[in-house]
């Protein structure tokens, strides 16, 4: 059994039990979030397809770790004028293990 979740503006495949790593999310290590934005349910041989939402299922997650994503360098550049600029950046990311989908 597998789904696949819209969370953020991002889509994940969630099957119960498993650890993904989704954005920033609000809460403390051990919170349990409902995630209502599911746009496809695969349950044996049996596959419900959303128009855009399948309606009544939501996936539980469970917080496990708030952590920084790898850093990312952005470099600008422009020719003949000398200008040359380095920034770094690190997303915020959030550790998550699927209990359910109901």
């Amino acid at each position: 059994m597998f789904a696949v979740i819209r969370y953020l503006g991002k889509q994940f495949i969630a099957s119960p039990g498993e650890t993904i790593t989704v954005p920033h999310v609000e809460g403390k290590a051990g919170d349990v979030i409902e995630i209502s934005d599911v746009l496809l349910v695969s349950e044996d041989k049996k596959v419900s397809i959303g128009t855009p939402l399948v309606k009544g299922k939501i996936v539980k997650v469970k917080i496990i770790s708030q952590h920084k994503g790898d850093k990312l360098t952005v470099r600008r550049y422009k020719s003949k004028v000398r200008y040359r600029k380095t920034r770094g950046f690190r997303e915020q990311l959030t550790d998550v293990e699927i209990l359910t989908i109901e």
